[in-house]
């Protein structure tokens, strides 16, 4: 274990970076390419488009509600064995999957297995990769998440290879083997000790103490509403065209100007993150209402070149506001806190990401068209951006630091002094 003071801003840094590129790439680009085997599981199973999407959504469920528990258990035994459990889970998942007779054997193995192998590799990673940065934290989230992107553009047209090579059950054979290369990701999350760990106590105590914890729960509260609007797009803009008489591939291509917009922004919100000064709350609220504005604009565009322009603003603010969400946390209650922190925000925007989708359907059913569905969510993601200002420094100018914001935490981080050998690099 390294022992340091503070975050070092570098060095193996690093290396936790590129394991968390390639461990959302193997975790969420996978699950946004696995639409590619839908149409053979119901060829297989004779089954409607309806039972076999619940496939994904338990394992997005599953990801998101279980983070408490990866998050838990790397703060008592640290992330690198977390992690690679994870990916032990999410292989076997997989690997059992190719012998299924029924959708009930892949709910219960891509659906259950694989989604608690996912829920304990991503909040401990990302968790871990903000211990070690702090004035280079929103760049580093940043380039971590391009991997998502990046990995939706591979793998949806391998997966599609592979099925076309080996039918669906070689195929998820192959993908269990990819999922593997999870247990290499978690063997690069060397663990941190910091100066205010011993602070902060055990799982127990520090989601107590969350709990209590005003901005941190205004936190959560605002990136609930992101997301319950956020993912609209990506579900309804392509039936939103269609409407509109477009062809399916234009309207397919147009989410791919999206993701590409989403790549770009990541990169430049990162680096912003970290140049601009003042609290980083400030530019996410920034992109929040820019991304919000664009929703509500979605329905008011006719002309091809308006929705391409809506599509690349989309793309760009959307992903622009994810690493500068993520940073903000150890801002909010301290990196000692980050892992149980990080889990519980996983576990309750979750609802948002639930129920946006559905409403947003049951709007079109309602209304006949997709105006009412872009416009609410595009007020759920603008509300969302009004909570963010209630978080402490809102409007503070010097560089933030990344301490707790609980003075309690504060208060015995002043009393406690830090071992000797805390100061040294192992």
């Amino acid at each position: 274990m390294a022992r340091r003071a503070e975050p070092p801003d570098g060095g193996w840094g690093w290396m936790v970076v590129l394991s968390a590129f390639f461990q959302s790439a193997l975790v969420f680009g996978v699950l946004r390419s696995f639409g590619v085997f839908f149409v053979e599981f119901m060829a297989a199973f004779d089954e409607q488009a309806a039972r076999v999407s619940w496939i994904a959504s338990i394992g997005i469920a599953v990801q998101q509600f279980g983070s408490p528990v990866g998050s838990a258990l790397s703060t008592k035994f640290g992330p690198r064995p977390v992690v690679m459990t994870g990916g032990v889970l999410a292989a076997l998942g997989m690997l059992l999957s190719s012998f299924a007779t029924s959708l009930t054997h892949l709910y219960l193995s891509i659906g259950l297995l694989s989604g608690s192998g996912w829920a304990l590799t991503f909040a401990p990673t990302l968790a871990c990769l903000s211990r070690y940065f702090s004035r280079r934290r929103s760049l580093a989230t940043g380039l971590a998440l391009t991997g998502v992107g990046l990995s939706s553009f591979a793998f949806a047209p391998l997966f599609q290879w592979l099925l076309s090579q080996y039918a669906w059950r070689g195929a998820l054979l192959l993908v269990s083997a990819l999922s593997l290369h999870l247990l290499a990701c978690g063997a690069l999350l060397r663990p941190l000790y910091l100066s205010e760990d011993p602070v902060v106590g055990g799982p127990r105590a520090q989601i107590v103490s969350l709990l209590h914890h005003g901005p941190f729960l205004r936190y959560t509260v605002a990136l609930t509403m992101i997301n319950t609007g956020y993912f609209i797009p990506y579900v309804h803009l392509v039936a939103h065209l269609q409407d509109l008489n477009w062809d399916p591939l234009p309207a397919a291509f147009l989410l791919s100007v999206a993701a590409i917009s989403d790549l770009v922004g990541r990169v430049a919100s990162g680096w912003l993150g970290d140049a601009i000064p003042g609290p980083v709350s400030r530019l996410l609220m920034f992109w929040t209402t820019l991304t919000g504005v664009s929703l509500v604009l979605f329905p008011m565009a006719q002309a091809p070149t308006a929705l391409v322009a809506l599509a690349v603003a989309y793309g760009f603010t959307s992903g622009a506001l994810t690493p500068v969400a993520f940073s903000i946390l150890p801002e909010l209650v301290g990196t000692g806190r980050i892992y149980c922190g990080l889990g519980l925000v996983q576990m309750v925007e979750s609802i948002g990401g639930l129920l946006g989708a559905p409403l947003s359907g049951h709007l079109r059913d309602v209304t006949g068209n997709y105006t009412a569905s872009f416009v609410v969510a595009g007020a759920f993601l603008l509300a969302g951006s009004g909570v963010l200002i209630t978080l402490p420094g809102f409007f503070c100018f010097s560089p933030p630091t990344s301490k707790s914001q609980d003075p309690v935490t504060e208060a015995l981080d002043t009393k406690t002094p830090l071992p000797k050998e805390s100061l040294e690099e192992d």
